[in-house]
Order: structure tokens, then sequence, then C-alpha cells
């Protein structure tokens, strides 16, 4: 794709803002033959096989895209392999592998796995455990952007602007349109490779912030080129990364995106945008089906996770040079929210008025009830993350009547634990661990 040349705009920005927040307005062969992706509205079908574009799953649950440290050398290790065996063997129809970056100056930090050749065995044993017990995997797949580590990373970090991002102590470069051409083409290359490795699916990261979601948001993009300004200029990264991946891979596999309903505070983008953007994504023609999100690594992480925020827990993991500063401004970066079941709900509705792509609801599905009732809405398939970290046979209970609820309780104790190895601490306590108290 020609870029046209241009100016982008500089601005200087912080990493940790107080901004102010906005309300929540071996592969299985299946002889099932193709269903709506689309369920019908009223009816619940969660447990019924459902289409993905090419892919039949064999329900209408998939294991959302969580980052598992567990990759400390940035490969795949026995332990990641085990831990998305288990989700599979404990009854989704589909796994999602995270946090998969297609750059080196894309990782969050180093420990995270990079899209290279070296990559691709380690990958395909995990595909294979998965395929196993006859689920799915799909590969998400991103650039960080401004949320990577520049300093763990060794590599100065990509931004629409510049910025100041102390995790890193470093500042942001703006994006040139070279790079922006390059990193077009590392998401095709990479999305090749996770055909190469076995995967069923690629998902899109559009979402909290990452690079392309940067772009989105007019918070994070004062660019004055064709990648700026207008939402239209805006999405223009975003959708021609969908489209090069979709060329790069064919119609073998599906291919998901991960997108933003609202990025959580005031300036970032809106619900009304971000249907325009889901929109041309639509008409675009390259995607099986969107999920749905929302918040900001940068801005306002806790609303995607809602519930209670583990600040003393969180603050532990921060370099020394940074904790006193978290100490400040902890509780307004890591706000707490209220926890609802499907608390994405009202948002996603939304999108489902004016879209009509297969849409993916996320967000406080821990009761059988509730996923069962967002099927009978109408939304293609459920995605569950802490449920699933606390019990990864929580769908066989479901479906054997043994179980209505997960044992989450939404102390978000798990998010502190992704820099050593993603555990549920209700059910995983290790020496150190303190008590969760109020549940």
């Amino acid at each position: 794709m020609q870029l046209a040349e241009g100016r982008a705009g500089r601005p200087e920005r912080c990493f940790f803002r107080q901004t102010r927040e906005v309300s929540d307005s071996v592969r299985p062969n299946s002889t099932v033959p193709p269903v709506s992706a689309t369920p019908t509205p009223g009816v619940s079908t969660l447990f019924e096989p459902a289409q993905l574009g090419p892919l039949t799953l064999r329900n209408r649950v998939i294991k959302a895209a969580t980052f598992e440290g567990l990759s400390p050398d940035g490969l795949v290790t026995d332990s990641l392999i085990e831990f998305h065996r288990s989700v599979a063997a404990g009854g989704v129809a589909m796994t999602t592998v995270a946090y998969l970056s297609v750059a080196p100056e894309g990782r969050t930090h180093a420990e995270c796995i990079q899209l290279v050749d070296q990559a691709v065995p380690g990958l395909r044993r995990l595909t294979q455990a998965v395929h196993a017990e006859g689920a799915l995997v799909s590969a998400q797949i991103g650039h960080a952007g401004p949320v990577a580590n520049a300093s763990s990373n060794r590599a100065q970090s990509i931004a629409p602007g510049r910025m100041f991002n102390p995790l890193g102590m470093r500042r942001t470069r703006s994006a040139t349109e070279a790079d922006i051409a390059r990193i077009t083409a590392d998401y095709a290359r990479s999305a090749q490779l996770c055909v190469k490795a076995g995967f069923d699916a690629i998902e899109i990261h559009l979402g909290h912030n990452y690079l392309l979601s940067a772009f989105l948001s007019p918070k994070f993009n004062q660019r004055t080129d064709r990648f700026g300004g207008s939402l239209e200029n805006r999405a223009r990264f975003a959708r021609q990364v969908v489209l090069a991946v979709r060329d790069a891979v064919g119609e073998s596999v599906a291919v998901t995106a991960k997108l933003n309903m609202v990025d959580g505070f005031r300036g970032g983008l809106g619900i009304t945008e971000s249907i325009q953007v889901a929109e041309w994504l639509q008409a675009d023609g390259a995607l099986n089906a969107l999920e749905l999100t929302g918040g900001s690594s940068l801005a306002n992480p806790m609303f995607l996770f809602k519930g209670r925020a583990p600040l003393k827990q969180f603050g532990a993991t921060l370099p020394w040079y940074l904790r006193p500063g978290f100490k400040l401004v902890g509780k307004k970066f890591l706000r707490s929210y209220p926890y609802q079941e499907a608390y994405f709900l009202p948002l996603a509705k939304q999108v489902q008025a004016q879209v009509d792509l297969p849409l993916i609801l996320l967000g406080g599905i821990s009761k059988l009830e509730t996923a069962q009732a967002a099927v009978a809405e109408g939304f293609a398939f459920v995605a569950m993350g802490r449920a699933l970290l606390h019990d990864p046979d929580l769908i066989n209970k479901y479906q054997a009547g043994s179980a209505s609820s997960s044992g989450c309780v939404h102390c978000n104790r798990c998010m502190p634990t992704i820099y050593t190895g993603t555990r549920c601490p209700l059910v995983d306590p290790r020496p150190g661990d303190e008590p969760i108290v109020g549940v």
C-alpha cells in the first residue's frame, strides 16, 4: 500500500496520567454440519457447535487472551503448553495464546514471545497439545506501541506521537510512515508464521491503547498526517493491518479483531467512534468476528477488569524507582470499580445494533446463566478469562451440571502474578501471599 508523505505531531505525554474516567454507559476434523455464527435471539445454544469463518467450534466459549508470564526467554515453555492444554481439556471450544508480538520493539517486555522462526517449533507443540484435547487455538498478535517497556526490550518504543513512559524511563518516538509500512508487513509475516505453527485463528489486537488502538485514540493520536486527525485517518493503520493479515493467511483460518469500544478516560475513543470503526472493518470484509473490549493499559487498566484494584500487590512488582510515584498516583491509575456480571454488555449491545459481524462478548462472564443469556441475545461467542484461570475445567462442569458459577471472587490478585507465572491465588497460594479477605 502506497503511503502519502506527511508530518506527524509530537506532543509530550506521560504513561501514569491522572485522567478522568468515563461512565460504563493434531487439528480436529469435525463432522458436525456448519451452523450460523450468530445464534437466534431468545434461544441459548451455548453448548452447540458454531461456525467461526472456516472453523467449526464445538461450543460457543472461547478462552480470552491473557498474558500467562510463562515464557521467560521469550519462547514457549512446557508450563505454557500445559496451561492451554488444561483449558482445552476443560471444555472450551478455543483457547487464545497471548501476547505474541510482531516486532522486537512491539513486545510489552523482553519475556514476551516474538513471532520469529525460532518460536515456531514451540508454538507448534502448543497447538498440537490443544488439538489433541479436541479444541481449537487462536494466536493473539499485536504491537504494544506505547505500552512496550523500552528498557526491558532494549529497543525504543513507538507511538503515534512522542510521550514519556516511566515503566522503561524512556520516551517513545513518533512512528514514521516507514515504520507504519514495516509494522504492517510485520503483521502479515507474523500471521503466516502462526499458520505455519498450526493455529486455527488469528486475533489482531486493536485494544487497550496498544499501538493500533493508540492510533485510534484521539487522546494519544494528535498527528497531522494521513494517519491522524479525522477518525478515518486514525483508523487507517488498523484497517490496513487487518487487510494485510487476511491477504497473508487466505481463507483457511479465521481472522478476528479485539476492538476497544471505549478507552475509559476523558478524551479517549468513545462508543460512537468505535461503532464507526467496527462498521468500516465489517465493510472491508477481512474479519470473521469482533471481540469487544475496553480500557487502557496506559491510562485506566481497571476499566477492563472491574472489581478490586490490587494496589499493594501491583506496586510490589514495579522497579524500585517507580514505587514512590505509584504510592502517590496508584489509586488514580488503578481504580476500583464495582463488579457486575457482563459489565460490557450495555456497550456491546450498542455495537450489536449497528454491526452484522459475529460478536464475541467479553467481560464479567462468570456464571453459566450469564453466558447462556449472552448467546440467547445474539452474541456469537463469549470469552472468559479469570473464571477459567480459577478453574480450567469450568466449562465441563457447566455442561455436566455440577457447577453454575465460577469460584472467582474478582479480587484481581491474579493481575500482578503475570510477571512470575499467572495464577489464581485462591486456588494456587504461594508463600508471601496475603489472605484474600471479604470474599
